[in-house]
């Protein structure tokens, strides 16, 4: 189940904590709940992924990113993601998310994104996720006009440029031919 009240909490919380910047890191306090952990007693690897959604959350409503989604009536979509996981986090631990923007490609923001125990790296995340409208992907670069800031240059690490090239060579499966509107609204193809 999605984390509904927990997503709620983490935007009307935000809402009273300080504003951020883009390049600025957000931290989220949380437990894991039994509505989090699998049958090995741990946060689940999808679960992992849904709750750095609050993560975004934060940095949007902090940032100023979801005020303007919300007044332009556009959304928010994940392209694409990676992440390892190193260490687990079992029932009642309390954990870290931190997120942080690292930049954009001129269409896309990329998140980094980790889950920790104390010093621990228990995961990290990259996270591919843009703008959108009903007539498609909306370029980060516009997007950014929108919150000028001079000490930001949104350049990504090389590390993140190879990881997008080797996106790019993977084959779309074969089934999938013929695309649907949703998929034409976050398509990757220039």
């Amino acid at each position: 189940m999605y984390p509904y009240l927990r997503t709620i909490k983490t935007i009307l919380s935000a809402k009273y904590r300080s504003s951020l910047k883009f390049g600025d890191s957000s931290t989220l306090n949380l437990r894991a709940g039994i509505f989090d952990i699998d049958h090995y007693g741990e946060v689940n690897n999808g679960r992992q992924l849904t709750l750095m959604d609050l993560g975004r959350y934060d940095l949007g409503v902090r940032g100023g990113l979801m005020k303007l989604i919300s007044e332009k009536k556009w959304g928010f979509a994940v392209g694409g993601s990676s992440i390892r996981y190193r260490r687990r986090i079992t029932l009642w631990k309390k954990f870290q998310l931190h997120s942080e923007v690292i930049g954009h490609d001129g269409r896309w923001f990329y998140f980094m994104q980790k889950m920790c125990l104390g010093e621990t790296i228990c995961s990290s995340a990259l996270i591919k996720a843009g703008v959108v409208s009903k007539n498609g992907l909306i370029p980060a670069a516009e997007v950014m006009q929108e919150f000028p800031n001079e000490h930001w240059s949104g350049e990504l690490p090389d590390w993140v440029h190879a990881w997008i090239a080797a996106e790019s060579q993977r084959p779309w499966p074969s089934a999938n031919k013929d695309k649907t509107s949703a998929d034409s609204v976050i398509s990757d193809t220039k």
